[in-house]
């Protein structure tokens, strides 16, 4: 066997392509504003089978370069970007990486798109760059990047507390939800900071939102700064009880079983509802995973 070859198979050994998945908030309460202007909040992280796809390959040179399917997000601030040069100098590691991302998670929509891409980068290369560090190590250093980044590095629906790195793993009934995305980018900055939003809620436990006690904090805000989210729960709410997922701007509903989420959805591509306008909203049915498939990294 010449070296070549060897080199070819040590090459592909070392590439890695895994899925970047979404999430829904399947309540979101604000329980209280810190002093450093982050907020205290309760939320169950429920990932989805539905997401980004991520290819990571070495490069020979000590750089590192994305390529994207959205040309606008190749830009140096993207969050696959700056999780790869925090692990990077974190670790003193100097190998290059190409990380191809092809997305599907649409932006500003409180599915956690650029925070599961961070995640998922910081965990690839952990594994290819051979660091040796810990998931509560990536955490630490993803929690720079933002909130939501520790669910997706730790890879396991889960119960939220803190600002949301406070993870308890959960086991949830397998459920399948349809996702509505509306033609609108809300900001999360935005609506943490706006004078309006309810940051007095009274902490729950799990048993308390099994009993359908629990609600998004924002959803209210977030319907009346945005009228395409309000126009989305709405028709939504006439097949099943609907929620806003984070800051928005999707809205999801769950049932048991696929065909139940397919009936909503071909009612939407028929649907000549203009205040919603079918042919505008990005929509898809996932299932709910207890894991992510980095837990096998």
């Amino acid at each position: 066997m010449s070296d070549k070859t060897v080199s070819d198979k040590v090459v592909i050994s070392r590439q890695l392509t895994l899925l970047s998945p979404a999430k829904l908030n399947l309540f979101l309460h604000i329980t209280g504003r810190r002093a450093d202007g982050y907020h205290n909040l309760q939320t169950l992280f429920q990932l989805l089978d539905y997401g980004d796809i991520m290819h990571f390959e070495p490069l020979p040179t000590a750089e590192t370069q994305l390529i994207c399917d959205q040309p606008q997000l190749q830009s140096i601030d993207n969050l696959v970007l700056l999780a790869a040069n925090v692990l990077r100098e974190h670790t003193g590691v100097q190998t290059g990486i190409l990380i191809t991302l092809n997305k599907k998670i649409p932006m500003g929509a409180g599915l956690g798109g650029g925070s599961s891409n961070a995640a998922t980068t910081l965990v690839a290369l952990n594994h290819l760059w051979q660091t040796g560090l810990s998931r509560n190590e990536l955490s630490v250093i993803g929690l720079r990047l933002g909130a939501d980044v520790p669910v997706f590095i730790h890879g396991r629906t889960a119960w939220g507390e803190g600002i949301g790195e406070q993870l308890t793993p959960v086991l949830l009934p397998h459920r399948f939800y349809i996702v509505l995305s509306p033609p609108c980018h809300v900001a999360t900055g935005e609506i943490f900071s706006h004078q309006q939003l309810t940051r007095d809620s009274t902490a729950i436990k799990m048993a308390a939102f099994l009993a359908g006690q629990s609600r998004n904090d924002c959803e209210v805000l977030v319907r009346k700064l945005y009228p395409d989210v309000d126009n989305t729960l709405n028709w939504l709410n006439q097949f099943a009880s609907a929620r806003m997922t984070g800051t928005g701007a999707s809205a999801f509903a769950g049932f048991e079983s696929r065909e139940a989420a397919m009936t909503v959805l071909k009612a939407l591509s028929d649907s000549r509802d203009r205040l919603i306008n079918a042919e505008r909203i990005n929509a898809f049915i996932a299932s709910g995973i207890t894991e992510s498939p980095v837990c096998a990294l």
